[in-house]
């Protein structure tokens, strides 16, 4: 790689972390209003997009251990904010389910985000926002992409 391209990268690398610690700070300081933690949300947020999981599907989804999960949704249970279900087809399979107040908990705390956001890009043109949006959608797309072929190689598919 060219050595103007790799100090660019540096540069896209840096700037990524820089905004990824600023978004979990502000992320923390959002969630301090509500009883829950932050992996509780990232679980929440799992079962509000995929619904019903259960704790292994929910295990791999977070990458946390069997264990911790477990731990994580017995938290929640008692919060209030999920519950466990049999399976309808199989009574031996148990899913999380998550409850009206999840699912309340999760809507504030996304339109908190976003009003965040709005405010920071207050004074950013409608131009540099959709640039910004396009932008970001390509490297979400190409990370996907990336991972997407690696996880082929790595299978010999």
């Amino acid at each position: 790689m060219e050595n103007e391209k790799i100090k660019k990268i540096s540069h896209i690398e840096k700037e990524l972390r820089y905004i990824a610690g600023i978004i979990k700070q502000k992320g923390r300081e959002i969630l301090n209003q509500y009883p829950i933690t932050a992996p509780q949300f990232i679980a929440l947020q799992w079962l509000s997009e995929e619904g019903d999981l259960t704790t292994g599907e929910l295990s791999n989804k977070i990458h946390l251990a069997f264990s911790t999960t477990t731990d994580l949704v017995d938290r929640m249970e008692k919060n209030g904010v999920v519950k466990r279900v049999k399976d309808e087809k199989d009574k031996r399979i148990v899913r999380i389910h998550i409850l009206d107040k999840g699912e309340s908990i999760i809507h504030e705390v996304i339109e908190k985000r976003r009003e965040y956001l709005g405010a920071v890009l207050d004074n950013v043109s409608e131009r540099e926002v959709d640039a910004l949006n396009e932008l970001l959608q390509l490297l979400h797309i190409q990370m996907k992409n990336f991972e997407g072929n690696k996880h082929q190689e790595s299978r010999g598919d």
